[in-house]
């Protein structure tokens, strides 16, 4: 498509189901929250472009994954009620449509997901009718040009299109005994991008391996709207590529032993945090990356963070994603201190998906100025830093490579991590 399009941003809504009321979720002061009703436009007598979603706690709640897909550093794009995390680039009708994503009026446009991934494996199902000619865009900008240079399009068309559904457009054809397309009925199709090979299976067939001779930087994921209509659903991504930071001696890590409490590693190999206003250092540094994180804490109240991009050797001098299970009023849709996967005064978790006694997984993903986190698979951050660059992201935007901290918050804090793995993201 070489068409350009104008960014526009989504908004969505929570529902407190516990309150039973309305209301919208919290966005960061630098952020401020769209006119959804100026956005509305009308083609053809139909509504088109961004709108409101509302999703309540039991919704987003239940839409976390089990614990050993979680585990293996799986998570939703798509949490089956809204499209927090995604971006739409013109006016079409996208929208949430009995747990799918659904288009098939408007402008030839893209639905990208805010945060940019580099090696991973994506799965989801789509649905298209006779006429659909709709695509799966990976490792593209907003605003693709030309699917031989700038992305990966892989295709989804009918078979006298010439690059038929699961086809890398204008760089590799499906294979001849691939499944023929078939229509109105719902069709899996995983992509694994890793490297400079892109594989494509459908149904649970290899169709299409592509070796790219140059290859192409990290980037969005996009659903692409051409024409016709097409839904989505069960979008499901883990990054690849992971490397782990623990072992029995902390071999990676800086101790600071004049500091309260103390860091440990268990007979399973997990890492034990436990008490006082401590802090354990990465000796290597990062500015992108994709994070995975498992912690498990037993009370509400106990509270452990992973810093980023901090100033080497400081206290604690980074971005936070905050460790903690705490709620107000036992509300999931209100947590106390941040929540789990939220920024540090960046922005809240939109919801508190871990839960005292059990394991929990955290994705956290930094690009840029651009963060994102998910808990067991639920998104609950999406932010952009735009303040003024400062070498202290406690003060300002730090895009420069910084260390890993592991926080001890207090002396009730007693958390265990038994999985800590980085890859990073290339610029």
């Amino acid at each position: 498509m070489n068409a350009r399009f104008a960014r526009k941003t989504l908004t969505f809504c929570l529902v407190a189901a516990v309150l039973a009321a309305s209301g919208c979720g919290k966005k960061p002061a630098n952020e401020p929250t769209p006119d959804v009703a100026e956005r509305k436009t009308s083609v053809a007598g139909d509504e088109v472009g961004p709108k409101a979603f509302e999703a309540n706690a039991q919704q987003l709640l239940a839409a976390r994954l089990d614990t050993d897909q979680a585990s293996e550093g799986w998570i939703r794009l798509f949490d089956g009620h809204t499209l927090f995390g995604w971006e739409i680039t013109g006016n079409a009708n996208w929208h949430v449509e009995d747990g799918t994503i659904v288009v098939d009026r408007g402008e030839k446009c893209f639905l990208c997901t805010s945060a940019v991934w580099q090696d991973y494996e994506l799965t989801l199902e789509f649905n298209a009718d006779e006429d659909t000619n709709s695509g799966v865009f990976v490792r593209t900008p907003m605003e693709p040009e030309d699917p031989a240079i700038d992305c990966y399009e892989i295709n989804i068309a009918p078979d006298d299109n010439p690059f038929p559904t699961a086809s890398i457009v204008k760089r590799q054809k499906v294979d001849e005994d691939a499944p023929a397309q078939t229509f109105r009925e719902w069709r899996r199709m995983n992509i694994r991008v890793q490297g400079k090979d892109v594989t494509v299976s459908l149904d649970d067939q290899v169709v299409c391996q592509y070796s790219d001779p140059i290859g192409l930087a990290a980037h969005r994921i996009a659903l692409q709207h051409n024409s016709g209509r097409v839904a989505f659903r069960d979008l499901r991504l883990k990054p690849l590529g992971l490397k782990s930071l623990l072992d029995a001696e902390l071999s990676v890590w800086k101790k600071y032993p004049d500091m309260p409490g103390e860091f440990t590693t268990t007979d399973d190999g997990w890492l034990h945090v436990k008490g006082g206003k401590t802090q354990l250092e990465s000796q290597s540094s990062y500015d992108d990356f994709v994070l995975l994180a498992e912690y498990k804490m037993d009370d509400a109240k106990m509270n452990s963070g992973i810093f980023f991009r901090c100033i080497p050797g400081d206290v604690m001098m980074g971005y936070e994603c905050q460790i903690s299970n705490e709620m107000v009023d036992n509300n999931p849709l209100a947590p106390a201190d941040c929540g789990s996967g939220g920024i540090f005064r960046r922005q809240d978790a939109r919801i508190v998906a871990g839960q005292p006694g059990s394991w929990a997984t955290v994705v956290l993903v930094a690009r840029g100025p651009h963060f994102a986190a998910w808990v067991n698979g639920v998104q609950v951050s999406d932010v952009v830093d735009a303040r003024e660059p400062h070498e202290n992201p406690r003060k300002g935007l730090r895009l420069d490579a910084g260390t890993l901290m592991i926080q001890g918050h207090d002396e009730n804090t007693d958390a265990l991590y038994r999985q800590l793995s980085i890859a990073p993201i290339t610029r």
